[in-house]
């Protein structure tokens, strides 16, 4: 049931307005905030610090907008730079802006942000004695934004609202600096007045080889009438005159320190005016709506038509609609409220960052140097988009570490409908070579990773085990048929690239930094867990050639590994980070350069080999060796894991930093802590049972602190792709079209993963009907619990406690199976634990003791396939 709307808004009879400026005025005493009572509220974070140097992004799933914490909307990102904010559809940019006014001054900068879950509020001083806030939400299914400015003044008044919009129908592709440039494909924009809405368009073909003719448009407006309108070439509110930064490249002018437009932009303004009457103390709000077009006028003003429909309703339908999220994997930690409140916004994230566009025509973009004709035209793409505002699109890599997050927060249809994707653009673009695009622009472009290009490995030997945790989470048999041949492909192509013949496949991988050896380890890890993973699909689906090659394959390079990557010298008790292979057929050349993916190897989990247990590649000494040299002040910093270590190194005039190695790198030192790098850092401890403050700890509670830390975050609830700190500083600190991005989805893999995975233990096979929950828990946490856990098409709730009295340790686990599959249960003890009993649902029962790599498992068989299952297990 929605709830009730607030009172429409009272229009006096239309007269002439005085028309002009408004003037940015004094800010006057303001009465108690404005606040709509009829809005949907959910949990908020809110702050008032540094307003003006924050950004903020409200996201739907065929919109986005992106402006700063007080209400502006600075130029902002860097792919074309300046242009990465505004109001956007996942391919098209609408405007850069909308701004409000009272009377004859413009409503001051925002005093107050609050981050809700699927919308974002801004507080304002009062304005000629009018309270005001702003709530920006982005309904699902529809291209455009809705903006509810909320107003409240003390006495009854009538005063007059005006709101100014600046267009910018611009591509999400090409960018500023690829071939071609923005600066010659962007059209100039034109305005209009239709009706209730300021109409705004780009149509033509712009310059250049097979560029093709469009009619792009975006609506502004209300559900009622404006008494007055103007259109002109500014209307940005207080931005106006715009300081316009220049256009990016080696050549460019310096760039002032904060900009309202660029030299790519084309676009064109507007003003609406009203006369409100506004009854003293009751709040009115105003709802304004964008809606965005790349088939003209007539579209874009039909999805304006739909937002205004029922905004309020709209709103409560979103809040709603996280409501639900919220409640998947809902965990309860009492032991670290901080990390359980992360998990529950980083839900929200996820949620958060699905995007939606069609009638996409691919064309491989060659890294940004040719943009040739489109080789396939897709109905829709649907994924989950990596990071905003700069990387909103389909990346590959993103994805596949995000998987893990979304399988653990619940969310199966969005990661399939990514993996789903990716297969079909790699294919298109492809043809069916099994190699995975590593970037995708909403709009087509394939910048990188088409088989010309020279990667990325990764990219397709992580493919089949992104499907394969999602078979294992789901159990949908219909998705394992369907991505089942992508996935044998990309593991053949992947071993394709073995050129030398050792195994280990050359091509490029996460890390892109000079220096590297053809052979890298992250590409090594996870191709070896790829066939691993493929075999396993192969067992699945009766294909016995497959999974025969597959886990021979698997089988060969993981029992290869320890010998071929372990650096032995030097002190440097890690991995190389790449090998150089002999061209004469020797001994490859290890290259240690302490960059992040050292750890990938305590990261990547194979599934059962012949011979070779379930577990993390690495071995265990191995193991435990590089995480506590991981854990040192050379690797890690409070917030997390460095990308790139500290220590000697032979790059001029850098300074060498903290040493724990006697390893002279070619690179340089690089302290900036990616929310992925601790991620990958806090899941490898809890592969091995490190879970201590000192050791997982770090990485989980870095992350966490980095989205919920007032003191950190740049904007509430947002995790971001780099944390405050080390070599890249703080984005609060640069300019907005200098910085990393403010939100970025694959972090959320360093808490809800540890959190669901290790510490409560679920370990789904429901491709084969069956569920494992095998808890542990960090030793300054006695419990934990996670409520309607997805496993299939059911879900469990799960328990875990630890006490100690006299001496004696009582581990428990209680597991509730909503739905039907078998279950083992158990729990991790300390390695050397003695068990003086296991009891389940207070009967004694036989278990089964195996020692692993997070310490001995006592696990037994429950029976059944539904209900709830209790197992105690006491140690002396």
């Amino acid at each position: 049931m929605r709830r009730a709307h607030g009172r429409s808004v009272a229009l006096l009879a239309a007269a002439a307005l005085i028309g002009g400026g408004l003037v940015s005025g004094p800010a006057q005493a303001a009465p108690a905030a404005a606040s709509d009572p009829a809005l949907a509220r959910s949990p908020e974070l809110s702050e008032t610090s540094r307003l003006g140097e924050r950004r903020t992004v409200v996201t739907g799933d065929r919109a986005w907008v992106l402006g700063s914490a007080d209400g502006r909307f600075p130029a902002a990102g860097f792919h074309t730079r300046g242009e990465m904010g505004g109001f956007w559809t996942p391919s098209l940019k609408l405007l850069d802006g909308v701004w409000f006014g009272i009377g004859d001054e413009w409503i001051g900068e925002g005093t107050q942000t609050t981050s809700g879950w699927g919308y974002v509020r801004t507080d304002f001083p009062a304005t000629d004695g009018v309270a005001a806030s702003r709530t920006d939400l982005v309904p699902d299914g529809v291209p455009g934004a809705l903006v509810g400015l909320t107003l409240r003044s003390s006495t009854t008044k009538t005063v007059v609202l005006r709101a100014d919009a600046h267009s910018e129908l611009m591509g999400s592709y090409p960018w500023g600096e690829t071939t071609p440039s923005q600066t010659t494909v962007n059209l100039p924009d034109t305005g209009a007045v239709d009706g209730r809405a300021l109409v705004f368009r780009d149509q033509g073909t712009p310059p250049g080889a097979n560029q093709s003719a469009h009619d792009w448009a975006a609506a502004f407006g209300s559900a009622v009438a404006p008494t007055t309108t103007q259109l002109g070439q500014n209307f940005r509110g207080p931005q106006d005159p715009a300081v316009v930064c220049p256009a990016s490249g080696p050549d460019a002018k310096p760039a002032p320190a904060r900009c309202d437009d660029t030299a790519y932009g084309q676009g064109t303004g507007g003003q609406l005016a009203y006369r409100l009457q506004l009854r003293a103390g009751e709040p009115t709000t105003v709802w304004f709506g964008v809606g965005g077009s790349r088939s003209g006028p007539a579209a874009a003003q039909a999805a304006l038509a739909e937002l205004l429909a029922d905004p309020v309703g709209a709103l409560a339908d979103k809040v709603r609609g996280r409501e639900k999220i919220d409640g998947r994997t809902d965990v309860s930690l009492p032991g670290d409220p901080l990390v359980e409140q992360s998990v529950a916004w980083s839900k929200q994230m996820l949620a958060a960052s699905v995007q939606r566009t069609d009638d996409v025509a691919l064309r491989v973009a060659d890294a940004g140097t040719a943009y040739p004709a489109p080789v396939k035209t897709l109905d829709s793409m649907r994924w989950i988009g990596a990071g905003w505002p700069d990387y909103t699109w389909l990346f590959g890599t993103d994805g596949e570490f995000t998987a893990f997050a979304s399988v653990a927060a619940g969310q199966f249809a969005p990661i399939k409908a990514h993996l789903r994707t990716l297969r079909d653009v790699s294919e298109a673009v492809n043809g069916g070579s099994g190699k995975i695009v590593h970037e995708v622009t909403p709009d087509g472009a394939v910048y990188f990773g088409a088989n010309a290009d020279e990667g990325n490995t990764d990219e397709s030997a992580k493919y089949p085990s992104a499907v394969a945790l999602v078979w294992r989470w789901t159990g949908d048999k219909t998705f394992l048929r369907d991505l089942y041949p992508a996935s044998v492909r990309a593991m053949r192509h992947v071993d394709s690239l073995d050129t030398d013949g050792d195994g280990w496949p050359e091509g490029l991988g996460n890390v892109e930094r000079n220096g590297m050896g053809s052979e890298k380890l992250d590409n090594t890890v996870y191709t070896i867990r790829g066939y691993a993973d493929l075999a396993d699909l192969a067992k699945a689906r009766g294909d016995g050639r497959t999974q025969r090659w597959a886990t021979q394959r698997a089988q060969k390079l993981a029992e290869a590994f320890e010998r071929a990557w372990w650096y032995p010298k030097d002190g440097a008790r890690s991995y190389a980070d790449s090998l150089d292979p002999d061209p004469v057929g020797g001994t490859n050349t290890r290259i240690f350069q302490r960059h992040w993916i050292g750890l990938t190897p305590t990261d990547a989990v194979l599934p059962a080999l012949p011979g070779r247990p379930a577990g993390p590649l690495a071995s265990d000494e191995h193991a435990r060796t590089t995480l506590a040299q991981h854990e040192r002040s050379c690797y890690t910093g409070d917030l997390g894991l460095y990308h790139t270590g500290t220590g000697a190194n032979s790059v001029a005039g850098d300074k060498d930093g903290t040493g724990c190695d006697d390893v002279v790198s070619s690179v340089t030192n690089e302290t900036s802590i990616f929310t992925l790098n601790s991620a990958i850092a806090g899941v490898s401890e809890g592969n091995y049972g490190r879970l201590g403050e000192d050791q997982q700890g770090v990485y989980t509670r870095g992350n966490a602190r980095s989205q919920m830390d007032p003191d950190l975050w740049e904007m509430p609830g947002a995790m971001p792709e780099i944390v405050p700190g080390g070599s890249f500083g703080a984005n609060i600190d640069k300019p907005f079209n200098e910085r990393s991005m403010v939100m970025q989805a694959w972090g959320a893999y360093g808490v809800l993963w540890p959190v669901v995975h290790q510490w409560l233990g679920v370990s789904p096979d429901m491709g084969r009907g069956r569920v494992a929950v095998v808890p542990q828990l960090p030793p300054d946490q006695p419990s934990a619990s996670g409520d309607s856990i997805r496993v299939g098409a059911g879900r469990i709730d799960v328990s875990a406690w630890r006490s100690t009295d006299d001496g004696t340790t009582r581990y428990v686990t209680k597991v509730t199976r909503h739905g039907k599959a078998s279950l083992v249960v158990g729990a991790v003890l300390p390695t050397g634990s003695e068990v003086a009993s296991v009891r389940l649902n207070g009967k004694k029962a036989k278990a089964v003791l195996t020692t692993t790599s997070r310490g001995l498992e006592v696990t037994v068989k429950a029976k059944g396939t539904k209900g709830t299952a209790r197992l105690v297990v006491t140690t002396r």
